[in-house]
């Protein structure tokens, strides 16, 4: 006797609405039935394994679109769908979403169009819809767009988990607001930072993620306050792993940076520095109130011989106050200076961060 069916009332799969994960039927309309159904009710869009092909859809208020997480770090897997449309915005429009949760899922851009998101939320001005957005991004991995992996335009209130956001050619997660949380995520070989941020990036906690191979630099902060940056693996990155600039009228300010590890960033021959200082680890310019202690930095190449040893320099600020740069360990930590002060700064402590330059050459690691 054949089983019958029975569907979960307020789960809706979307090959029940026509689409098949084949890789190459168009399963836009099927996706956006699917939303359309579960928006109604707050109800769940299941992605069930394949690969479907897409443009562009959106969910709505307290929708969950959830799939089956089996990716590795080189290939998507599982649930993946696929962008198929070069003129969208964006894969996923999470704009109104309040409440949304993307889950298990691979999204890949496959390099389409300029400037495509794979996520974007984004209103015309702060608080657009007047309460928290308060979307949650979890367990996947999302590559290959033009834009950025994830766009978060005016967000207030968000969630980035154990995502992998890699080579797309934006930023692998840009932020643009405040109240969010960015935990154990890979930010790997992005073209415009791993983490970059807009006008405003306000009360962020963002711990436990690789960050490696960007290019830009690793963490990319504007002005900015109230950021705690623990427990994080920077790796050659493409510029500073972390590079803070405040402007004239507001500075980045209460950081604390702290537990976190820094090898061979400021790689110099993907993009010629205009400041020299950019080859370093970390580099703030008009930051105020920062904690800089408790790391460990250290020098280095590329993994293939032949590379190039980096970062020049350590710890770099200038036109600030309130810095504290202590307890750090530098040995190796790069190649010339191990903390640079640019000057016109106050009341700053720079002590106690043992270690000395790398003597470069063959033996750049001396022994012990």
């Amino acid at each position: 006797m054949k089983a019958r069916k029975t569907r979960v009332i307020n789960v809706f799969d979307i090959t029940e609405f026509g689409a098949v994960g084949d890789g190459a039927a168009d399963c836009t309309g099927a996706i956006r039935a699917a939303c359309a159904a579960a928006e109604q009710v707050g109800g769940v869009v299941a992605v069930p394994p394949g690969v479907y092909c897409s443009g562009p859809f959106r969910l709505g208020k307290g929708v969950s679109l959830e799939g089956h997480a089996a990716w590795s770090y080189r290939s998507d897997g599982g649930s993946v769908i696929r962008l198929n449309d070069p003129e969208a915005a964006c894969l996923v429009d999470i704009t109104g979403a309040f409440g949304c949760a993307i889950r298990h899922l691979c999204l890949d851009g496959c390099g389409l169009g300029e400037g495509i998101h794979g996520v974007r939320l984004a209103w015309p001005e702060y608080n657009g819809g007047s309460e928290e957005d308060t979307p949650v991004v979890d367990d996947c991995r999302i590559g290959g767009f033009t834009g950025d992996g994830v766009h978060l335009f005016h967000i207030w209130c968000f969630s980035v988990r154990h995502c992998m956001l890699h080579r797309n050619r934006g930023a692998g997660l840009f932020v643009d607001g405040w109240d969010g949380f960015i935990l154990d995520n890979w930010f790997s070989g992005n073209g415009n930072g791993g983490l970059r941020t807009g006008a405003v990036a306000a009360s962020l906690t963002v711990t436990g993620n690789r960050v490696e191979w960007n290019r830009r630099g690793g963490f990319l902060f504007g002005k900015s306050d109230n950021v705690n940056i623990t427990g994080n693996f920077f790796d050659r990155s493409g510029g500073p792993a972390v590079l803070a600039r405040g402007g004239e009228d507001a500075s980045a300010r209460e950081f604390t940076l702290t537990g976190n590890v820094f090898r061979r960033n400021g790689k110099p021959d993907w993009d010629a520095f205009e400041d020299p200082y950019l080859s370093s680890h970390v580099y703030l310019d008009r930051c105020a109130n920062w904690t800089v202690t408790g790391n460990n930095f250290v020098c280095g190449a590329d993994d293939a011989p032949g590379g190039v040893l980096s970062p020049d320099y350590g710890v770099v600020f200038g036109r600030s106050a309130g810095i504290v740069v202590k307890n750090n360990t530098m040995w190796c930590g790069s190649m010339k200076e191990t903390v640079t002060d640019l000057g016109g700064n106050r009341d700053v402590i720079a002590a106690d961060n043992p270690g000395a330059p790398s003597p470069g050459g063959d033996g750049w690691w001396p022994q012990l």
